[in-house]
């Protein structure tokens, strides 16, 4: 099968949940002996075009476009123009879209993958042209924006209200305009379908992830040392690092005295508190994840899967986290992962876990093979060319 995938960040460096399951994706297809042209835009300011090119390039053909994020006040008149949420008028950008246009007159594809909602704009040339068009929905945006606008305050919220509801509209014409709509869980796949008026194809196909490593290296500081992964820019992880921070850590060194928490690629607001750690987002996510250290995971605003999640249990790491950032995994608690849903639930199962050795080493086992038996990337290609095949039985 020829591919063409429409994204709107390239998959590497492999430094957010999105573009480590996008690469994954795309090594599962040339895995599968498929091809996969990649169009995407590249920041140059932040990363180097060629390099990027040159990682990808054993996964796929890297159709990369050297274009900074659209502006504010851009997104804006385009929105207003056109009636689209700000959110995805903030990525139409108009380079990608000529790529895109470009690709298809150079090759014959069999369909376009646009990853994300925010990619759909740019498959505007495969819609024109009559090429199925499928699309992967990581998560269900409207529902991010609506719970971050239950969580704030003022004017901010009413407008993230009204962008929410603007999404919500927006997802379910694109899942009605698409020749099938993917989604990473089951809950999504049902809200999408509660969005798009029971219109429209959707197939759950789980998120790929490989078999890693385990946990190397100079163990973190501390008597247990607490990892936490917070990208900045993102309000539902800035929520989870502001929440960790001023309710479940002191929670926490009230019972384990001796720990220390390690924060990578957050920059929090105001004064840390004591036994604190900040880390640059790693390059190599092994940098995060070291023998003895344990992730925790304090989402309260979560769609679809987490990849970090995935990734502790792929290198043998066990992990707490709230209901919200283990939905759709299948978890159960205490099986796979230790469930909190507060601070002091929090507290107590980060001391369980430094207590208990058994403990975490059965939630290893059972997360390593939920990894193999669920998220195998060989398994989810072939349920990933499966919805595809469909996908264009049901175009014809």
């Amino acid at each position: 099968m020829n591919v063409l995938v429409v994204a709107t960040k390239a998959p590497w460096p492999p430094i957010d949940g999105g573009r480590l399951l996008l690469r994954t994706m795309l090594e599962g297809l040339a895995a599968a002996g498929h091809r996969a042209t990649l169009v995407a835009p590249v920041d140059p300011a932040r990363f180097d075009l060629a390099a990027v090119a040159g990682a990808l390039s054993g996964c796929c053909v890297p159709q990369l476009v050297p274009a900074p994020p659209g502006s504010p006040l851009t997104a804006l008149l385009r929105a207003v123009r056109t009636g689209e949420p700000l959110s995805i008028a903030r990525h139409a950008l108009p380079a990608v879209r000529r790529e895109v246009e470009r690709s298809l007159r150079a090759d014959r594809f069999d369909l376009l993958h646009a990853e994300q909602l925010q990619a759909l704009p740019q498959a505007a040339p495969a819609f024109a042209a009559g090429l199925p068009v499928v699309l992967r929905a990581q998560n269900v945006e409207s529902d991010l924006w609506r719970e971050t606008a239950r969580r704030t305050r003022g004017a901010r919220g009413l407008l993230l209200g009204i962008e929410a509801r603007r999404l919500a509209r927006w997802e379910g014409e694109a899942v009605r305009r698409a020749a099938a709509t993917l989604t990473l869980t089951a809950e999504d796949a049902a809200r999408l379908r509660d969005l798009a008026l029971s219109g429209g194809e959707i197939a759950v196909v789980r998120a790929p992830f490989p078999d890693l490593p385990a946990a190397a290296g100079e163990p973190l500081a501390g008597a247990p040392a607490v990892v936490v992964l917070g990208s900045q820019g993102w309000f539902p992880n800035e929520d989870a690092v502001a929440w960790f921070l001023a309710e479940v850590w002191p929670a926490t060194l009230a019972i384990l005295p001796e720990a220390v928490l390690h924060l990578f690629g957050a920059a929090p607001a105001g004064p840390l508190p004591a036994r604190v750690n900040l880390h640059p987002a790693p390059r190599d996510s092994a940098e995060a994840f070291r023998p003895g250290s344990v992730l925790a995971v304090p989402l309260r605003i979560a769609s679809g899967v987490r990849m970090k999640v995935l990734e502790a249990w792929s290198r043998g790491v066990p992990v707490v986290a709230t209901p919200a950032a283990l939905a759709g995994l299948e978890v159960v608690d205490g099986r796979e992962a230790l469930m909190a849903a507060d601070a002091a639930a929090f507290a107590g199962a980060l001391a369980r876990l430094h207590r208990e050795p058994a403990l975490a080493a059965r939630l290893v086992e059972a997360g390593r093979r939920a990894r193999r038996e669920r998220h195998d990337p060989a398994r989810v290609t072939a349920d990933l060319i499966a919805a595809y095949e469909r996908a264009l039985v049901s175009s014809r």
